[in-house]
């Protein structure tokens, strides 16, 4: 990608992304209000039904306890009653509205950051193009939202390790995943700072939510019960399995289409198994690590992130956004290695889009299509996952022991001992 050079060397690089984010997200806006068709399901469903009903059952004084699709954080209310801070708009166009304020507030950070000594603007353009190849599924989860946390967050861990803490706590209660930032924090003092704000936030908030409406834990059942969705990396097995004679079918579960029929269980089971394990690694990793750059928080969270996401029985579209924003953090600074794997996801990202919504019935229905094109989706992740989990080892654990072995050489013995120890004489 070119976008690096020009971010980095040229006045106008600024102005430039500005316009093309301007003129990409004007692109989405016209699909969410559907102005301009986009192929497949309906991408405004969700939130002119799902969301707006939700919002509608909060209002009333209580979590939507009776609704199996209600499987998130209890602070996910928050952000389903925040169109009424935009009264005089509808609903829908209200959280439209809002979507766009985060992606702006994102690109702009990360414009602001790329200004500064050891960072760059690259971390902007991967925005600015991961968003856009995502289409208008960007502006239709309020992924979008939790994301913008989550940068804010990585951004001002350098600075101030709580406010890292602060806001991956306040994620957490929104979406899970934002706990997995702290996972690269710099051992000792600031890895205190951070963890202790993290807790104290979620337990603050969490307390806030329970106090605020009955029900507000109720999405653990629901979360607990999924099966594989037909998108994730486990689904691959009967999507194969299908060509063959395997009994089981897709049907809408739990608010997304999953497989269900016979070893769906066993491979769900075995999915939470390999998530478990991706976990190990990083706890190992992050036993071993002996050097932290500036980049390491960053670099760290990205890698845990995309390893949560491969593992899970569910991989949504807009999880998409949770890779894109966490790579462009991670290329914001300049000693960051992620370049390729950040890449490789901006291409999953790209892909994404066909996947869902424009061909999401071939894939529902394995045909070629279909599965060509979710493999294709699938793979570019596996290859980001392997090829940032080895560039981070090798960044915070071979290379520090290697150094550190270069640097002390060995002990002289006998003759040779003699004549290098006069030899530092004369």
């Amino acid at each position: 990608m070119t976008t690096g050079a020009v971010g980095k060397g040229s006045r106008t690089g600024p102005w430039l992304a500005v316009g093309l984010w301007g003129l990409t997200r004007v692109l989405l806006l016209l699909c969410v209000f559907d102005v301009v068709e986009v192929p497949g399901p309906d991408i405004a469903f969700d939130v002119e039904n799902i969301y707006r009903g939700w919002y509608e059952v909060l209002r009333s004084g209580t979590y939507p306890v009776d609704d199996v699709t209600w499987q998130y954080p209890p602070a996910a209310a928050f952000v389903m009653l925040a169109p009424d801070l935009v009264p005089f708009l509808g609903y829908a166009a209200a959280f439209f509205v809002l979507a766009l304020l985060c992606d702006a507030l994102v690109f702009g950070l990360l414009l602001y950051t790329g200004r500064r000594a050891g960072r760059t603007s690259r971390g902007a353009w991967i925005w600015l193009a991961g968003v856009a190849l995502l289409g208008p599924t960007a502006y239709a989860r309020y992924d979008v939202m939790v994301t913008a946390a989550a940068v804010a967050g990585l951004l001002a861990a350098g600075r101030s390790p709580r406010v890292l803490g602060a806001l991956a706590g306040f994620g957490a209660v929104l979406k899970v995943w934002p706990a997995l930032l702290l996972v690269g924090t710099r051992k000792g003092r600031a890895a205190f700072r951070s963890w202790s704000a993290a807790a104290g936030a979620a337990a603050g908030v969490l307390l806030l939510c329970v106090l605020w409406r009955p029900g507000a834990l109720s999405f653990l059942s629901f979360q607990r019960d999924r099966g594989t969705e037909v998108e994730s990396l486990g689904a691959t097995v009967f999507h194969v399995l299908r060509h063959f004679g395997w009994e089981g079918e897709v049907r809408m579960n739990y608010g997304s289409m999953e497989f269900l029929g016979p070893y769906v269980p066993a491979v769900s089971t075995a999915a939470m198994a390999v998530t478990v394990g991706a976990f190990g690694w990083l706890l190992l990793w992050r036993i071993r690590a002996r050097r932290f750059v500036s980049s390491t928080v960053a670099d760290a969270a990205f890698v845990a992130v995309l390893l949560f996401t491969l593992t899970s029985r569910v991989l949504s579209p807009q999880y998409m956004l949770w890779l894109v924003g966490l790579a462009a953090v991670c290329l914001a600074f300049r000693s960051s290695r992620m370049e390729r794997p950040a890449h490789l996801v901006v291409w999953a990202t790209a892909v994404t889009q066909f996947e869902f919504p424009v061909w999401f019935w071939h894939v529902t229905r394995s045909d070629p299509l279909g599965m060509a094109v979710l493999f294709t989706r699938n793979g570019l992740l596996v290859a980001a996952a392997v090829l940032a989990c080895r560039i981070l080892w090798r960044q915070t654990v071979t290379e520090p022991r290697l150094i550190g072995t270069a640097t002390v050489p060995a002990q002289a013995s006998g003759p040779d001992r003699e004549k290098t120890l006069s030899g530092s004489l004369r």
